[in-house]
């Protein structure tokens, strides 16, 4: 499939897969990470595939035919149920891909490319308001909230006057829309940076959209929860403020005696990965292994 997975090697590494080890990837997509360790736990692993975007995990059930591969559409918050009614035990490995699929930017039709002309939904999967909702119906200050904390842009107040003035005129409903009012906000040498104009308020209005962070604090105490003694909890985040998440909660659950942290600095992807997968770059890898 068109997704390239970030980090194959490291998850490897340091999930540790071995003869009927059982693994749960909370980010499945089309199973980049998945299938490579059903190839190392065979021939009684398993892996639990967690995916809310329910298009993508309809295209890997068609992929796959392993019934190992065990494929279960939701919200990683409810890890703990979703391994309950799945009978899934004991939990040798649980990986988290923070990162967003090449399909679901160029192919999903939810407007989380400013490059396509699509609806501004940004949702992974049909629950919640959408990115539509939350500009053209929350207030100023919380958009100026949301640009600032997700997207650290230097300009939210700008553009979010930008947004506050055109939504009165008519309603924001797709993303070409969007990136022309940004436009009308920021500055000439801003439209030319390193990055395009409208990656951070993109970025940040997908984060709110989807409640990104806050699922993560959630849901890292039962993953650790739920996994076995010696059990490994690897984490990929794309973005600063996760990876801060990932940080604290490794450091604080050290400092209890429940985990022990295997890598001292987040892992990054290497030159050869960058060169062939250039979305790999923000990319910074966690693991710890539990103790009891």
């Amino acid at each position: 499939m068109v997704h390239q997975p970030v980090l194959l090697k490291e998850v490897i590494k340091y999930l540790d897969p071995s003869l009927g080890k059982n693994f749960i990837d909370c980010t499945v997509g089309f199973g980049g990470h998945s299938l490579p360790l059903l190839r190392q736990n065979k021939p009684e692993g398993k892996v639990l595939g967690i995916e809310r975007d329910e298009k993508s995990l309809k295209v890997l059930k068609d992929m796959v035919s392993d019934k190992r591969l065990i494929l279960a559409q939701g919200n990683f918050t409810d890890l703990k149920k979703i391994a309950s009614e799945n009978n899934f035990h004991p939990v040798n490995g649980i990986l988290f891909d923070l990162g967003m699929s090449s399909w679901q930017i160029e192919q999903s039709g939810r407007g989380f490319s400013f490059m396509r002309e699509e609806p501004l939904d940004m949702r992974f999967d049909s629950t919640g308001p959408t990115a539509e909702e939350i500009i053209n119906k929350w207030p100023e200050q919380e958009l100026v909230k949301i640009l600032k904390k997700y997207g650290q842009e230097r300009y939210a107040r700008l553009i979010v006057q930008s947004i506050v003035r055109n939504r009165k005129v008519k309603p924001i409903k797709i993303t070409t829309q969007l990136v022309e009012i940004i436009k009308q906000a920021v500055p000439k040498n801003y439209q030319y940076g390193r990055i395009h104009f409208a990656t951070r308020s993109f970025q940040a209005l997908r984060i709110a959209v989807n409640d990104e962070l806050n699922s993560l604090k959630k849901v890292l105490p039962d993953a650790l929860e739920i996994l076995e003694n010696d059990g490994r909890l690897v984490v990929i985040s794309f973005h600063s403020l996760e990876d801060r998440i990932v940080k604290n909660f490794f450091r604080q659950e050290s400092r209890e005696n429940h985990l022990t942290i295997l890598t001292k600095k987040p892992i990054r992807a290497s030159e050869q990965e960058l060169g062939s997968n250039p979305r790999s770059r923000s990319a910074k890898l966690r693991a710890a292994s539990k103790i009891i």
